[in-house]
């Protein structure tokens, strides 16, 4: 059970990594404007923000769990409504992918490391994205709830580093691939919505 609980936390991962969103539109541009090293620091500074986080849910869930287990439930809850909305939201929203690259600022690698990191730790939507994620995937009654958040918080940082790099050494193929399939906006768009979806119910039930 263990196995399989982290396994299908790596795929939502995944799923999520490869989607268009800020941070990896963010480093896709990045890419393309700079070049494949200054993709590579902007990536590294958005996973060191993510430790930020995994250590915030870590000791203040924990805490929650150990004072009352019917207050977890009541977060688990909510996080599945927040991912439900998020899925309405993407639902809502252009479904077109925009790439440009003409108005990002040139920076150098520390500026675009230190640019990604304070991006990520200074969003509150990553702390209540974590918050709604990693619950819903703990996988163990003996080990200690801190232990088993920064094992999810590791799996989503490297999981999330390899696809991102990968989006920063591969821009120019994607960019062009973007434009070339007009109707691969559409397909990235459901495939978020599914991916909040399935982790709304997965978590509930």
């Amino acid at each position: 059970m263990i196995t399989e609980t982290l396994i299908s936390f790596a795929f939502a991962t995944s799923a999520l990594a490869i989607s268009p969103g800020p941070d990896n539109i963010y480093v896709l541009v990045q890419s393309i404007t700079n070049g494949k090293a200054f993709g590579i620091a902007t990536v590294c500074g958005l996973i060191t923000g993510c430790i930020v986080h995994t250590t915030l849910l870590a000791f203040g869930v924990s805490a929650i769990i150990k004072a009352n287990d019917d207050l977890f439930f009541g977060i688990k809850v909510l996080g599945a409504l927040y991912l439900l909305y998020l899925a309405y939201k993407v639902f809502k929203s252009d479904a077109q992918l925009d790439f440009d690259s003409e108005t990002a600022p040139k920076k150098s690698l520390k500026a675009l490391f230190v640019q990604g990191f304070l991006m990520n730790v200074l969003n509150p939507k990553v702390t209540i994205f974590f918050l709604a994620f990693f619950p819903g995937f703990l996988f163990s009654k003996t080990m200690s709830t801190i232990a088993q958040f920064y094992i999810l918080g590791g799996i989503f940082m490297l999981v999330s580093f390899i696809i991102f790099s990968a989006i920063a050494l591969l821009a120019g193929q994607i960019k062009s691939y973007t434009l070339k399939h007009r109707k691969s906006g559409v397909v990235f768009k459901w495939l978020q919505i599914v991916v909040f979806i399935g982790i709304a119910v997965f978590i509930l039930v």
